[in-house]
């Protein structure tokens, strides 16, 4: 990203990576190498279609990463990795880089001299292989409740944080 981008801030630099890098980006490159056809399940998660399961093919391209890199080196990683994620970063834009709800909740709140977000779960529902959680947000100072629904607690809590936003019209 430094080398691409040499201009770009910090801040950008690092939600460009995490965009990169998030678990639905190596899940995509993990299904497209036909990871699952290869991992030695369980018979619970075979019988649950774990070998499609994206948290598990997120992990399994993560260790295949750290595996290389032990095995070897950064450089023979780079050759290894980068041509996987070459059409996603020939996509970047720092321009087109947005914070995300939670951040911007937060950078709006600590501005005004308000106390942070408090997140809680609410309930979770579904099978542990598909799990749906509900997560409030509460920003007790200015009287605001809101609700996000998510497959992780990370994704329901971007949605309160996403509504809460909404609800002080930011």
């Amino acid at each position: 990203m430094f080398q691409r981008f040499p201009s770009a801030t910090e801040g950008i630099l690092s939600r460009l990576r995490a965009n990169l890098v998030k678990g639905d980006t190596l899940a995509d490159i993990a299904t497209h190498l036909q990871f699952g056809d290869y991992l030695i399940l369980g018979s619970g998660e075979l019988k649950s279609g774990g070998f499609r399961r994206r948290s598990i093919l997120s992990d399994a391209f993560e260790a295949v990463i750290g595996a290389i890199y032990l095995d070897s080196n950064i450089e023979t990683v780079r050759q290894c990795i980068l041509p996987f994620f070459k059409p996603r970063l020939d996509e970047c834009d720092p321009a087109a880089v947005k914070k995300d709800a939670k951040t911007r909740l937060q950078e709006y709140l600590q501005s005004r001299g308000h106390a942070l977000p408090e997140y809680s779960v609410t309930s979770i529902s579904g099978e542990a292989h598909k799990q749906t959680f509900e997560v409030e947000c509460r920003l007790t100072e200015l009287d605001v409740i809101s609700r996000g629904q998510g497959s992780s607690r990370r994704k329901a809590e971007q949605q309160a944080a996403k509504k809460a936003l909404e609800l002080l019209e930011v």
